[in-house]
């Protein structure tokens, strides 16, 4: 993870605004969707690479009265924070952990999308080929491209391997993954990707906490105890935002039964208590609607964090891919191995499943935007990022009445849609 200093620069004088003349700063007008609350005539003040005030237009500070709107600046936008997604493997034909030129354009598609902030994650693979794929995405951490990596394993579940290669599971190592945190650099590595009843793994929760990764519990076969316990030693060995994680509810663990309750049960219990934040892929693939709109309604928004899972093929035609080297096929949002049937990440981007949420579930605006920006921004415990607020990074995703993107502005610059 990198962090974007916060507060006054040597450059920034005592109002907010950079050395640069108050002319300078950009205005932008619209429906502002802030953490807790959407305001119907709001304006969000940019200057550089931070914001300067986001609220009420009425209530638009004297000294920022300089700031003008862009050039074909329309009416009837509406803004939102830039999005934060937590797991994504790829996307426009780029996988994390191949290449930097690949993890490069896969983090370029989703940054056009909308998601401003965005951690890639790594399929299990070989020691030799976990080592080479951190090896790759670490300058585009180092260097603001990417929030930071997640190993998605390899310390998994055969059982509930998904679209994890098996022949790559193993039992927790904590030499590999000390060797994966050096050829890294500190900081880089995020989260990772855990299944609690592996032999050794009770050892994990307190090494990732030394390492500064965030535990994630996913891809498991546990029982509900062994969930609990997990998730109860993942609190109590705090890293980054202090909750636990857990890895794309519902999907790569067995269901939740009444006399079998498993890992679904621990995880909702957890997030009811606010010690953990679960992942949703709330594509209308992955999961029901129903159970989207469950979650939204007893955890709530600052309990779930939506993440996309997108593969290489997003954003590209239907057709045969790989992820990870196995074959996968897109039909649609559908994505799946080829052997096996099982699905295979996503094709849709954060802004597609808050779009999703919105219009075909009815989850409030607000808690959809929470769910996949603030929420996740506090997880990682990624600065600077995940709101629209004064001093926050201008990150600012700016949508029509359907919520599609009509803009996109990330560290202050206006990117190229496509």
């Amino acid at each position: 993870m990198t962090s974007t200093p916060q507060g006054p620069t040597d450059e920034t004088d005592t109002t907010g605004t950079t050395g640069t003349d108050r002319a300078s700063t950009t205005l932008l007008t619209g429906r502002v969707v802030l953490p807790s609350e959407t305001v119907a005539d709001g304006a969000v003040v940019v200057a550089g690479e931070q914001i300067l005030y986001a609220g009420s237009r009425a209530s638009v500070p004297p000294e920022h009265s300089g700031a003008s709107e862009p050039a074909g600046w329309a009416p009837g936008l509406t803004l939102l924070p830039g999005l934060v997604d937590l797991h994504c493997h790829g996307g426009s034909g780029g996988e994390f952990g191949t290449d930097t030129e690949g993890a490069r354009t896969a983090a370029a598609h989703h940054h056009r999308a909308g998601s401003t902030t965005v951690v890639g994650s790594l399929v299990s693979a070989s020691a030799e080929r976990l080592l080479s794929g951190v090896r790759a995405c670490a300058p585009l951490v180092r260097d603001g491209d990417r929030a930071g990596i997640h190993l998605e394993g390899p310390f998994l579940s055969t059982a509930r391997c998904g679209a994890q290669n098996p022949a790559a599971l193993i039992a927790p190592d904590l030499k590999l993954l000390e060797e994966l945190v050096l050829e890294a650099g500190p900081g880089v590595i995020a989260q990772m990707t855990w299944a609690p009843e592996l032999p050794g793994a009770s050892q994990l929760p307190a090494e990732l906490a030394r390492l500064g990764i965030l535990g994630a519990v996913g891809h498991t076969d546990a029982d509900v105890r062994t969930a609990r316990a997990a998730l109860a030693a993942l609190v109590e060995h705090p890293v980054r935002g202090g909750q636990a994680l857990v890895t794309h509810l519902f999907n790569g663990m067995p269901p939740m039964l009444s006399r079998q309750p498993g890992p679904v049960a621990a995880a909702l219990s957890a997030a009811g208590r606010g010690e953990a934040v679960v992942e949703v892929i709330a594509d209308g693939v992955h999961l029901d609607g129903g159970t989207v709109q469950m979650l939204f309604d007893t955890v709530g928004p600052d309990q779930v964090a939506l993440v996309s899972d997108c593969m290489a093929a997003a954003g590209l035609p239907e057709g045969d891919y790989t992820l990870g080297g196995l074959h996968v096929r897109v039909q649609g949002r559908d994505v799946r191995l080829v052997d096996s049937g099982s699905l295979a990440g996503g094709v849709s981007c954060l802004l597609d499943q808050v779009r999703w949420c919105v219009a075909d579930l009815g989850v409030p605006l607000t808690d959809a935007v929470r769910a996949a920006s603030t929420t996740p921004a506090r997880a990682l415990a990624l600065d600077g990022v995940g709101a629209l607020e004064a001093g926050l990074r201008a990150d600012v995703l700016v949508v029509d009445e359907a919520l599609v993107a009509q803009r996109v502005m990330r560290r202050g610059a206006w990117l190229e849609l496509g």
